[in-house]
């Protein structure tokens, strides 16, 4: 049987309670299960505010454009980003009319605060921070550099739904946090997201630029007495970003089980790296700082011949991934190519490895197996 990357998993029994209720009441759209989704989010992360969305590309889009607004940022000012992350985070940048500024990684395959530092200009108006596979890497520090400078911190959060960083989940101290709920995401739903200001004007702002800039969305309204409650004025030119409540019923049902699911992608990891603890020479892992407890999103090794090792494992049935291509080798960012080192070698020899809820002990070891075969192969080194 084939071993894939990613395999969501289902509560389904609680996924379709859930959505028993909303084609019970008639209400499918914005508003009902999004509002019990967002105060049961704001209630596990310990967040001000939260707003559901259709995904967490929307949640980005949408932060750039109403930071510019609010805070009369230029076109061309900048933000400080990571080369290795999916496109759509470098894309909000643009899209904002704003230069994404490409700072290297480090052994946590996040942002190098470091580097970070070496690319503050007076231009500078935000920092961009990723967590890679659920990993903070060295978050903190962002922080702090954000502070000193007065910069806004934008925490993409796309993969850390559950991670925490001594003990707590991260992200009070950022300016904006937006999460994924995509399809194999650790909480998953077909599509979904959500945004989190720290600012509540902001949290006001987002409701209505989510819903085409309108004032009042049809839920509050439903809800509204009196002969003008139809009634609204559009205050912004918007999008229609906002999510609908089939999916925040699935969004409900997982994350009930986030924490659990997350505790067994963790073991999965260890299995993983306690099978590769002798090849430190040839296969290259993630460093995960001690104040860390990942959501373990991805599993990731770095190897010398990273293409070969995906042909072979595919031979085996094994279906691994790679997360991701620099992004300064796209023609929209090939401005700062070469400029990131770390990140254009990473791009070009890491490989994710199957972790899902549904993988078995057994099912790691012939995975480790496969690897360990491959690699020992040749007499080929990992860069350090």
């Amino acid at each position: 049987m084939a071993i894939q990357l990613f395999v969501p998993s289902f509560d389904v029994e609680s996924c379709l309670s859930e959505i028993k209720e909303c084609l019970e009441t008639g209400w499918t759209g914005l508003g009902f299960k999004t509002v019990q989704f967002e105060e049961a989010w704001k209630s596990y992360t310990g967040l001000n505010n939260a707003h559901f969305l259709n995904s967490a590309t929307s949640g980005l889009n949408i932060a750039f454009d109403i930071f510019k607004e609010k805070y009369g940022w230029q076109d061309d000012d900048e933000v400080i980003t990571t080369p290795l992350t999916f496109v759509s985070s470098n894309h909000a940048i643009l899209l904002a009319g704003l230069k994404p500024i490409f700072a290297d990684v480090d052994d946590t395959l996040c942002l190098d605060p470091v580097e970070v530092e070496k690319k503050i200009t007076e231009k500078t108006r935000a920092v961009l921070f990723v967590g890679m596979g659920g990993n903070a890497g060295h978050y903190n520090k962002i922080v702090e550099l954000c502070k000193k400078n007065n910069l806004k911190l934008v925490l993409d959060a796309a993969h850390m739904a559950g991670t925490r960083v001594d003990g707590e989940i991260p992200g009070k101290e950022a300016d904006v946090v937006v999460y994924s709920f995509q399809a194999v995401k650790n909480l998953p739903t077909a599509d979904s997201g959500m945004i989190c200001f720290k600012l509540n004007e902001l949290d006001e702002i987002v409701r209505k630029k989510t819903w085409l800039g309108i004032n009042k969305d049809t839920y509050s309204r439903t809800n509204t007495k009196g002969n003008y409650k139809w009634k609204y004025d559009v205050e912004y030119v918007g999008q229609k970003y906002h999510g609908n409540s089939i999916m925040a019923a699935i969004g409900l049902a997982q994350l009930k089980q986030l924490d659990r699911d997350n505790a067994y992608r963790r073991q999965i990891a260890k299995w993983y790296r306690d099978g590769f603890a002798p090849y430190k020479d040839k296969i290259g892992l993630v460093n995960i700082p001690s104040e860390c407890e990942s959501s373990s999103h991805l599993f990731q090794i770095i190897v010398e011949d990273r293409d070969s090792l995906m042909n072979a494992l595919n031979e085996e049935n094994i279906y691994p991934g790679v997360h991701y291509v620099d992004n300064t080798q796209y023609r929209m960012y090939e401005y700062a190519k070469d400029t990131c080192s770390k990140a254009t070698y990473i791009s070009d020899h890491i490989i994710s490895l199957p972790i899902h809820m549904k993988l078995t002990y057994e099912d790691v070891q012939i995975v480790i197996s496969a690897v360990i075969t491959h690699i020992t192969k040749g007499d080929m080194v990992i860069k350090k």
